[in-house]
């Protein structure tokens, strides 16, 4: 079956992303001893959570049309399919040493990877005026995510 998603399934979906997010990191953060490393990550998590608010605010803005799907799905199997994929693709559940502030940066990284190509491509699906100039910025702040835990990463290895 071909889906047509609409502007309130892809939001869904970022919203898992972040949820995601913000869950990965603190689980990071329970599990490290170091003081700054748990700030770092809490700080991570404390972002996620701030792009989960704007999602949500944007998804709240649809008009009743883009919430609207274009075919029969009474069993909701398209959102079970976005927020399958969303906990499998970014954030998902794996096995990460959480002693190993190196393998919680790259996993991290990876992670922050593909939200970003997920952003990216779900730009086409939200219009200008409900806010696809957010997305940029929900993409520049990943992208800083990236710099941020690549700089750690770097520092690790001195």
């Amino acid at each position: 079956m071909v889906y047509d998603f609409t502007a309130d399934d892809v939001f869904e979906m970022a919203e898992q992303l972040e949820r995601n997010g913000a869950k990965f990191y603190r689980t990071a953060a329970e599990n490290v001893a170091d003081p700054s490393a748990k700030d770092l990550l809490l700080g991570l998590a404390a972002m996620e959570d701030e792009h989960l608010k704007t999602f949500a605010s944007l998804k709240a803005d649809l008009t009743e049309a883009e919430k609207t799907t274009t075919f029969f799905d009474p069993e909701d199997e398209s959102a079970l399919y976005l927020r399958a994929l969303a906990d499998t693709r970014v954030f998902f559940e794996k096995e990460i040493d959480v002693s190993s502030m190196k393998d919680i940066l790259k996993a991290a990284i990876l992670a922050e990877k593909d939200s970003i190509v997920f952003y990216l491509g779900m730009k086409d699906f939200v219009p200008n005026q409900l806010g696809k100039n957010r997305l940029d910025t929900i993409i520049k702040e990943e992208m800083g995510h990236i710099r941020i835990l690549s700089k750690e990463l770097v520092s690790l290895k001195k």
